[in-house]
């Protein structure tokens, strides 16, 4: 994988200046740190920072076809590109590399903008037709690797991550207050919003084309489920669950492709486990592991699980502690990776892992995301089938009952029942929840800003969503918005990468994806066995001992990572009267009285659960805007972009 940068002049044919495009690319040094290349040919210039995983010696880019008219830069993989090259030239193209990025030119000689309809893998790709004076800029179906894009003074600019629009010079880092409103709805950036003023996510499984000074968003898939009652039933779940090993395990194989080192991030959990022990058979000698241990830093410490897992595969394991105040200390660098606000402050565990790995020659890593949104793993989708049952009206009071009288505050604001697509999806009490915590945390000013706005608009949509069976409904929710909202960015992408690594994720390949959204619902959650599928093949794969692993979350503390003894200076710094005053965020009373909540030792309630997500969203938001929005809030380092470098 790598990191892309680039820009087309919407209005003409002037020339993007080699030194502003290098300074987008150097920008994200760290997502490529063996390479950087540029090809500038007005009116379009692409840039490539590259992480030599393939073809190591010759798979330099942007890369052209054999005439030079069609261009492309890309990071990421396309995982049947063995096949696929042998396909290319059976059909009489020359391919002078062995390197998955000259696929793209000749697939789009033969398919046009249906080459991301046969694209598999994991891509953020730039393609530039010069007979025609076309642009595409497409993002793979599940969301795992970014691309970022913004139109100004006449250009249409564009990069793997925020830093490198940034880096242009061309746009101002500002906050978008909509962007940041959507982060206290759903802790993620659904669709096409950021927490930037101007800036765009282009969101899994669409493209842009653009031509004739015309910018057009397009979709080219998305996930897909069948009507309730039409889904694909077997004979037992033996006969499923051998289907479904078969496709995982050529998922995990396809991924085991390439000239660098490679090892796994486990956890105690299920997930992460069975690809380490996929992989380990399909690999020799067993890869290494890598895991987190929580050192009274969150609910559940894991690295017991995960050392009996790695030591019954026969998996050397590196474990890397973390205490609250390491994770503390750590949260900032997760926070300029991530370019947005984190509520989730296990994701800082990852930066170190990520550290860790690349310390010891690891460049990739293979990890176990995607199955709790494939197959129904959080305790929600477990949740949702209570609600289902005793009625909307009970529900609905029940509701009224727990955010007005147990947490306060207005519940004028709370969203429609059903607010997506018109249905209630099992994640939508903790969006709720989170949603709430508004009521204390933000200021007037705020409010103002936002006047009529309301969050849940930004959510997916889908014409098909009712016609699906209910657990289906939910879980689309989950692989649009939390998986490539946050999982697969500030848990994810954006972790790895900032480690110069890159993550691979057979559980999300197309044919997996494919059968889990096809097959029966009891397959994905029965009772209150979750996973059942997966559990189902777990035993066909792995030690009896380890082969039926109940789900935890990995999870570290909220705010009490930031609010106990020996917390940081930034953290009192970043909320105090003046810095929130400075940003008009937030209201200074009510955040101190969500601290004092916070500090009261021993007492558990359901306003304190509200409060600590909410905190936790108050610094990260606050750090976040200090970071990139002009700083001095807190005695912290800001981003800054690279110096234009020397051009020979």
């Amino acid at each position: 994988m790598c990191g892309i940068a680039g820009a087309i002049d919407l209005q003409g044919t002037r020339r993007f200046p080699d030194g502003r495009l290098l300074r987008m690319t150097g920008a994200m040094s760290h997502r490529g740190p063996d390479d950087e290349q540029i090809h500038v040919d007005a009116p379009v210039a692409l840039g490539v920072r590259r992480l030599s995983v393939i073809d190591v010696a010759q798979g330099r880019q942007p890369i052209s076809n054999e005439n030079g008219d069609v261009w492309v830069a890309y990071e990421g993989e396309l995982y049947e590109y063995p096949e696929l090259r042998r396909e290319l030239v059976d059909r009489g193209h020359t391919l002078k590399t062995h390197c998955d990025t000259e696929a793209w030119v000749h697939l789009y000689e033969d398919l046009g903008e249906r080459v991301f309809d046969e694209a598999r893998g994991q891509f953020g790709v730039s393609l530039w037709d010069a007979r025609n004076r076309s642009l595409l800029l497409g993002r793979d179906r599940a969301g795992i690797s970014p691309l970022f894009y913004a139109e100004v003074d006449g250009w249409l600019i564009w990069a793997s991550e925020i830093k490198g629009l940034l880096a242009s010079g061309l746009i101002q880092a500002t906050p978008d207050l909509k962007g940041l409103d959507c982060f206290f709805n759903f802790f993620a950036m659904p669709q096409t919003r950021t927490c930037f003023a101007g800036i765009r996510c282009l969101p899994p499984g669409h493209y842009i084309k653009v031509q004739d000074g015309q910018v057009q968003l397009r979709k080219y898939w998305d996930f897909d489920y069948p009507d309730a009652g039409d889904e694909r039933r077997f004979e037992s779940i033996a006969t499923a669950a051998e289907e479904f090993e078969e496709l995982l395990r050529g998922a995990v194989r396809r991924r085991l492709v390439g000239e660098m080192p490679m090892c796994t991030y486990i956890s105690g959990g299920l997930d992460s486990t069975t690809i380490l022990g996929l992989a380990c058979q399909e690999h020799d000698p067993p890869l290494p592991s890598f895991t987190i241990g929580l050192d009274r830093s969150g609910p559940n410490d894991e690295r017991t699980q995960a050392a009996e897992s790695a030591s019954l595969l026969g998996s050397p394991l590196t474990t890397v502690s973390m205490s609250s105040s390491e994770i503390a200390s750590t949260f900032p660098e997760l926070i300029r990776a991530a370019e947005s606000p984190v509520l989730d402050t296990s994701a800082a565990c990852m930066i170190r892992l990520a550290h860790a790995a690349r310390k010891d020659g690891n460049i990739v890593a293979l990890t176990g995301e995607g199955a709790d949104e494939l197959l129904a793993g959080y305790v929600w989708f477990k949740a949702n089938q209570v609600v289902l049952r005793t009625g909307r009206s009970l529900n609905r009071l029940a509701r009224r009952f727990l955010f007005g009288t147990l947490v306060g505050g207005s519940t004028r604001r709370l969203p429609p029942w059903e607010a997506m697509n018109g249905v209630r999806v099992a994640q939508q009490f903790t969006w709720e929840i989170m949603r709430h915590s508004r009521e204390s945390l933000y200021s007037p000013g705020m409010w103002d800003s936002l006047g009529d706005y309301e969050a849940f608009s930004e959510l997916p949509q889908h014409d098909r969503m009712k016609r699906w069976h209910p657990l289906n409904q939910s879980l689309y929710a989950a692989s649009r918005v939390m998986l490539p909202g946050m999982l697969l960015s500030a848990k994810g992408d954006r972790p790895l990468r900032n480690g110069s690594t890159e993550g691979r994720f057979p559980f999300l390949d197309e044919r997996v994806v494919d059968f889990c959204t096809s097959i029966d619902p009891s397959l994905k959650l029965r009772g209150l066995t979750d996973k059942r599928l997966l559990r189902q093949a777990a035993k066909r794969i792995l030690p009896k001992p380890i082969a039926n692993r109940p789900k935890t979350m990995f999870r570290a503390d909220f705010s009490g990572t930031f609010l106990g003894d020996g917390r940081p200076a930034w953290v009192d710094q970043l909320l105090s009267p003046e810095s929130l005053g400075k940003t008009g965020l937030f209201d200074p009373h009510g955040v101190e009285q969500a601290r004092r909540v916070q500090m009261k030792r021993g007492k558990v309630s359901f306003q304190r659960f509200v409060l600590d997500m909410g905190l936790t969203g108050v610094i990260s938001t606050q750090l976040w805007h200090h970071i990139y929005c002009g700083g001095g809030l807190a005695d912290l380092p800001v981003w800054t972009p690279p110096a234009t470098p020397a051009i020979a």
